[in-house]
């Protein structure tokens, strides 16, 4: 199974393009030339995980990470989140105090966000692989051209969205997005190292406004705990 073969239905014809443009094919030669050398995170089959949860014509919401966490059973392929049974890690950590500040509502005790991408919340990382242990290995290889084709084909879409944008590096996609026709939600990045300006940007009422004006459902941020949650 190759990175091509899990690309979710949805995005196939918004997406086709690119997966037969030659970049495309160096990159995934590329990344799975990776997986014999090292661990890559996600799996292959999570790769596209945030393009399954949210098809496309379902996205309220595009909230842009970097690239995935690049320690072992962390990435799962929605950006800022991590699988049941995963410390939260400190990005993830300072968004939920600014949500307990903005919105009451109680940190949860895990770090799983698909119930907001099952909302409509495309939780999009730039680059979309990562080598264990080592940051930004995948970045400059490719995948930022598949993600901007991403954001561009959720720009192109009569239907409105909002897009949140942390940090210089997510700031930077602000060419593909027509502001006169989107709302864009931009602030610090809540990684610790700016942390400090994030608190207080209330990111949350800001895109909750946004979506309601723009005629659709709010989304509930809320973050079930697991411990809550009888096993089936």
């Amino acid at each position: 199974m190759t990175v091509t073969d899990v690309l979710p239905q949805s995005w196939h014809g918004v997406l086709a393009e690119e997966l037969d443009k030659p970049y495309f094919k160096e990159l995934t030669d590329f990344v799975e030339e990776e997986r014999t050398k090292a661990p890559v995170y996600p799996p292959r089959g999570e790769v596209f995980a945030a393009l399954e949860a949210t098809p496309y014509d379902q996205v309220k919401v595009l909230i842009l990470g970097q690239d995935p966490y690049h320690g072992a059973g962390q990435g799962h392929g929605l950006c800022f989140s991590v699988r049941p049974g995963v410390k939260t890690p400190p990005s993830l950590r300072n968004i939920y105090k600014e949500m307990r500040e903005e919105l009451g509502y109680d940190v949860p005790d895990n770090g799983y966000l698909q119930p907001w991408a099952e909302q409509g919340v495309l939780l999009l990382n730039a680059v979309l692989t990562v080598r264990g242990g080592e940051p930004n290995s995948h970045k400059g290889k490719g995948w930022e051209k598949f993600t901007d084709a991403v954001i561009r084909a959720v720009a192109s879409r009569p239907d409105p969205a909002v897009f949140v944008l942390w940090g210089n590096y997510a700031q930077k996609k602000l060419p593909l997005i027509d502001e006169s026709r989107h709302v864009v939600v931009k602030g610090a990045h809540p990684s610790p190292l700016s942390a400090k300006k994030f608190f207080g940007s209330r990111p949350f009422s800001q895109i909750n406004e946004a979506v309601a004006a723009q005629g659709h459902e709010p989304i509930d941020w809320r973050i079930p705990d697991l411990a809550a949650v009888p096993a089936v």
